[in-house]
């Protein structure tokens, strides 16, 4: 294991190697010099060491090139950085993020709480039953929001998923051509309702539903079905292909079907 955050000698090496491939093959070892924060008699022996230990090739004044060696060698100090980078974000600072959640009962600051996430926004329970569990940084009244920290586990969530009806355009009908009844039906169970299009809007007007998202409705969609919510969208023919590639790229579950009477 090559740990260039060992030693401050490691990491100026890796940085004056990265330098030198950077610039190879005319090199000025007075820039490296600037670049790095240390002096030119300083990177003159460092490339010294490097051409000595086969990680840089001299191949006249000035001009330097790394080697093959020297390349495996930046990969796995890279690696090495990459990996203390993950563990720092990952598992130090997101522990100690802070974010708000929902408390379902009076919360003391200091109390463990177990994270859920209903109706597609995140809460937090006392005690350490659930899957995922953190500890509170505020006080706070039952259906205030709560600061929470030092996460553990992973929240157990079911993810929603996506049905869309489309609606003709109005050239070929528009809300007309649409049955109502379906509308009203596949609406029934939805946790969100979505209309793209005035004429998916009047679709669901003359059902005699309200949409609750007009606009964004890809992006609305996909978030809410991550959130484990059942979606369904009216989408006018013109524009179901934006929100069916939002709903592709996030991998997000969806249907599509035609709502002619």
């Amino acid at each position: 294991m090559v740990d260039v955050l060992d030693n401050k000698r490691a990491a100026t090496r890796f940085r004056i190697l990265v330098e030198i491939a950077e610039r190879q093959p005319a090199v000025s070892q007075g820039e490296i010099a600037e670049e790095v924060g240390v002096t030119s008699q300083a990177v003159s022996e460092y490339i010294r060491e490097l051409v000595e230990d086969g990680f840089v090739d001299k191949e006249g004044r000035s001009r330097y090139r790394v080697t093959n060696e020297g390349v495996d060698w930046l990969f796995q100090a890279s690696d090495d950085v990459r990996r203390f980078a993950d563990h720092v974000t990952e598992d130090i600072l997101d522990a100690m993020s802070e974010d708000a959640y929902i408390a379902t009962d009076d919360i003391e600051e200091g109390d463990t709480v177990s994270l859920t996430v209903e109706d597609g926004l995140l809460h937090a329970s006392p005690g350490s039953e659930g899957p995922a569990t953190g500890v509170a940084t505020t006080d706070a009244a039952a259906g205030t929001d709560v600061g929470v920290t030092s996460f553990e586990g992973v929240i157990d969530l079911e993810p929603g998923s996506v049905t869309v009806l489309q609606v003709p355009a109005v050239r070929s009908g528009g809300s007309r051509a649409v049955d109502s009844d379906t509308v009203a039906d596949v609406c029934a169970d939805a946790d969100l309702i979505a209309a793209a299009g005035i004429e998916a809007v009047v679709a669901l007007e003359r059902a005699d539903v309200d949409p609750d998202i007009t606009f964004a409705v890809g992006d609305v969609a996909a978030d809410a079905a991550e959130r484990g919510l059942a979606v369904t969208v009216l989408a006018t023919t013109d524009v179901v292909g934006r929100v069916t590639d939002v709903l592709r790229d996030g991998d997000v579950s969806y249907e599509v079907f035609e709502s002619r009477e």
